[in-house]
């Protein structure tokens, strides 16, 4: 999967929609060139769960490691810099496999996910 353009030739749909493809391929040097070095990942409303880079690619590299992983969008849309994502997110949970809804908020600046917050539903096993 090759590394994002230039930040001035992506729209956010395009940042968020390459993080997502770099996701499912379980690429996190893909993954990573979309996200802004002083990135936040919050549970919504404002649960900190990774901020910088190194804590956002720590936390997907465990996840990267489920055999099962993918998320499917449903519906996307966006307004100036922020998008929204709603997704069925496929995973490994310490229960089994199943899938889960998944709501995503990123609010893109420079071409760069600079902040996202996840809203998740409850896990259905497989």
């Amino acid at each position: 999967m090759p590394p994002p353009m230039s930040s001035s030739t992506l729209t956010p749909e395009q940042v968020v929609d390459g993080q997502l493809r770099a996701y499912n391929a379980k690429d996190i040097d893909a993954f990573m060139a979309y996200w802004a070095e002083d990135a936040r990942v919050y549970q919504h409303p404002d649960t900190l769960l990774a901020r910088g880079m190194d804590e956002i690619r720590a936390r997907h590299l465990i996840r990267f490691q489920e055999p099962n992983l993918h998320g499917r969008l449903l519906h996307r849309m966006a307004v100036g810099g922020t998008v929204v994502d709603h997704e069925m997110v496929t995973r490994a949970f310490p229960e089994g496999p199943g899938t889960v809804e998944v709501i995503g908020i990123y609010e893109v600046t420079d071409g760069r996910i600079s902040r996202a917050w996840f809203t998740l539903g409850t896990p259905v096993l497989s």
